[in-house]
């Protein structure tokens, strides 16, 4: 039995590795540990019998800057085979130039490629009181950066859950994070952009 255990921690070990770097959405913020879209994605790849591990370098309230900074140490420590960005919502919330948050993203992708890693730009939109150049020049910048990079795209991370009707029911009281029941949502959009890359 021992024998076994050990073999199964170094197959796990040893499995590819899949690096999310994102923010609150996708840090659990909110939620029972285990109920994030991240772990429902090793869930599903286990399901799915693909030998992937995945880490979850995700943390609440960053921004692209700070995902840029942390990027260099996360690919050398993991090595992944693909990484999947989820940031630049908080770049929006804080009012910072698209600009930077374009080239952030570009310089993540960039960074991950060079490192041999296959890469999912995660998409976000932001609700129609920031206006609708602003809307479709942030919604846009997430296309450009996967074109630019030839990067797998979500879309929208939210699609299904904030384009609701009913979005609200949705939605934890600050109506910023989405609830557990979202967050199958938010993996299938997910999934439909990274399963050609596994």
């Amino acid at each position: 039995m021992a024998g076994w255990m050990a073999g199964a921690a170094r197959a796990a070990a040893e499995a590819p590795v899949l690096l999310v770097v994102g923010d609150s959405l996708s840090a659990e913020y909110g939620l029972k540990a285990g109920d994030g879209w991240v772990a429902l994605l090793q869930k599903r790849l286990a399901e799915q019998k693909k030998p992937y591990r995945v880490v979850n370098a995700s943390i609440s309230g960053d921004t692209t800057a700070g995902g840029r900074s942390r990027l260099p140490a996360a690919l050398r420590t993991h090595k992944p085979a693909i990484v999947i960005l989820e940031l630049g919502g908080n770049d929006a919330l804080r009012g910072l130039p698209l600009s930077s948050t374009r080239d952030n993203l570009l310089a993540m992708a960039k960074a991950a490629q060079a490192a041999g890693a296959k890469v999912v730009i995660a998409g976000m939109q932001v609700p129609p009181n920031y206006g609708a150049a602003y809307g479709k020049e942030f919604s846009g910048l997430f296309e450009d950066v996967a074109r630019q990079t030839r990067a797998g795209l979500v879309p929208f991370l939210l699609k299904g859950v904030a384009d609701r009707t009913d979005a609200m029911d949705w939605f934890q009281p600050d109506r910023i994070h989405p609830l557990a029941k979202a967050h199958p949502l938010m993996l299938d959009n997910v999934w439909a952009a990274l399963k050609p890359l596994l």
